[in-house]
């Protein structure tokens, strides 16, 4: 693996006479395309039923458990689907995440209670957890980097169908009948995909190099995200800063993180893969998607929230409201698609991406609150985090090369998964602690029981807050090694 500067890279495997056809893509993208959509879906499809759910189960300050177990199941679990990926073939570990994912969607449709259903949501975690990583992985296995940007077009397709249709239908559902048909439905899905799979090579196979399994690594990492997100989430309304739950739960987060840390420096084959982190490029790309995360999720949570609450839409017209953040993350992802393809290098596009999300967040705090205003910065927001994903996906699977696709590949979800958890406690923390009364009593009587001008408030503050992560963002996406994959007269036409 080379580490100079705007040299061009290629796997281990790939060569530059080695293509893909389309129809050849599109045979194994028609296999793949459900699984990729009913990953991307179930972040965008609960968001406008939040307050639904909340008035259902109780709690709006907790409802963002239901984002957050979900993330921290499917965060732990990706590097075990990236490890048995690579050594057991990916297409057999998908069909298993697919039929996790149905498990745990009918467990959520069953849910009786908001621990019951976050306890679900976690089982469904640890099921999407490894479809989006391993669909990725499969076609980094079968397709080329130059023709994985050429075919980018498809991949964006799937995105789009997702987070356009996922707000909408969300809304439109718990309208017209009840939340627990967004959990239902993903089972004919599941089924038609798992058959859809089967039918797809088994794909290669590269044997680990000795080492056991990192249990403790799994448990620690768990451990330590669940303790510290779930006490920063409920110091000061549960308990207090000095109450003896503080001190326990304050005390196991910093103790597993040590734990954790001292574990993976002396495993052969940690749960974090460390030699892939030593690499500075990898190291802060990924660093880069965490953050990016934060971002994305807290805007997909709260901004439907904020609507209904604030302005007192309904779930339905939530949803369409939120397509302008949606339309814009897909019109630059096809747009970094273009300008990657065409110059071979990364380093800008997600530097100017996340300034321009910056800008956008900080405007959506600053100015007064108005329709019109909410959906042309939610447009602005979308286009800089459209440019992060498609680059940094594939400058880390560039960087670390065939056999350790599923490696990076579960790395980079790892990254993402554990910034989305994080930004969407925190941050869905912050603004419900500033709104008086985000209980199950005044949710249960409609959005009338909030004081609008609170809400709108407490909504403000934390789209600046939200600004200034991705204001962060944008530095660490400046400070990545400039790397050319490929020289800009070799990008395919």
């Amino acid at each position: 693996m080379s580490t100079g500067h705007d040299t061009p890279q290629h796997p281990p495997g790939d060569t530059a006479g080695t293509r893909v056809t389309r129809r050849e893509f599109l045979v194994l993208f028609s296999a793949l395309f459900l699984p990729m959509f009913l990953a991307a879906v179930d972040q965008t499809l609960l968001a406008t039923a939040t307050p639904a759910i909340a008035a259902s189960l109780g709690g709006l300050r907790d409802t963002s458990w239901i984002v957050v177990g979900y993330l921290i199941a499917a965060a732990t679990i990706v590097p075990v689907y990236g490890r048995l990926g690579d050594s057991r073939g990916r297409r057999n570990m998908l069909l298993v995440a697919l039929a996790v994912f149905a498990a745990g969607s009918a467990a959520c449709a069953l849910a009786q209670s908001l621990p019951q259903l976050v306890a679900a949501r976690i089982l469904q975690g640890l099921g999407g957890g490894g479809m989006m990583m391993l669909s990725h992985a499969l076609i980094g296995e079968m397709v080329p980097p130059i023709d994985r940007v050429r075919f980018q077009g498809y991949l964006v397709i799937v995105f789009t169908t997702a987070s356009v249709s996922g707000p909408v239908i969300g809304g439109l559902v718990v309208t017209a009948v009840s939340w627990r048909w967004l959990f239902l439905a993903n089972l004919p899905l599941a089924a038609f995909a798992a058959w859809r799979l089967s039918r797809l090579p088994r794909g290669d196979r590269h044997p680990p190099q000795g080492g056991d399994p990192d249990v403790a690594g799994h448990v620690l990492f768990a451990l330590s995200a669940m303790t510290g997100l779930f006490w920063l989430t409920s110091v000061g309304h549960r308990f207090s800063w000095g109450s003896t739950e503080s001190l326990a739960l304050g005390g196991a987060a910093a103790i597993s993180f040590v734990a954790l840390t001292l574990n993976e420096r002396h495993r052969r084959t940690p749960f974090l893969p460390v030699d892939l982190l030593r690499d500075k490029v990898i190291r802060l790309s990924v660093v880069l998607v965490m953050f990016f995360a934060a971002c994305m999720f807290a805007v997909i949570f709260l901004l439907p929230i904020y609507l209904q609450l604030g302005h007192r839409v309904s779930p339905a017209l939530s949803g369409l409201l939120l397509l302008p953040v949606t339309a814009g993350q897909v019109t630059a992802a096809m747009i970094a698609s273009r300008v990657l393809r065409r110059t071979g290098n990364p380093y800008p596009i997600p530097i100017v991406g996340m300034s321009v999300s910056s800008a956008g967040l900080l405007l959506l705090g600053l100015l007064p609150s108005h329709f019109a205003l909410t959906a042309v910065l939610g447009v602005v927001t979308g286009l800089g985090l459209g440019t992060v994903m498609p680059v940094s996906q594939l400058l880390v699977q560039v960087r670390a090369g065939r056999p350790r696709l599923g490696a990076v590949s579960a790395l980079s979800a790892l990254f993402r998964n554990t910034g989305g958890a994080a930004g969407t406690a925190l941050i869905g923390t912050l603004v419900f602690t500033m709104i008086p009364g985000a209980d199950r009593h005044s949710l249960a009587a409609g959005a009338g029981g909030f004081d609008t001008a609170s809400v709108i408030r407490a909504f403000h503050w934390t789209f600046v807050v939200t600004a200034v992560v991705a204001a962060l963002a944008a530095c660490i996406a400046s400070r990545i090694p400039r790397v050319r994959l490929w020289e800009a007269k070799r990008g395919p036409e």
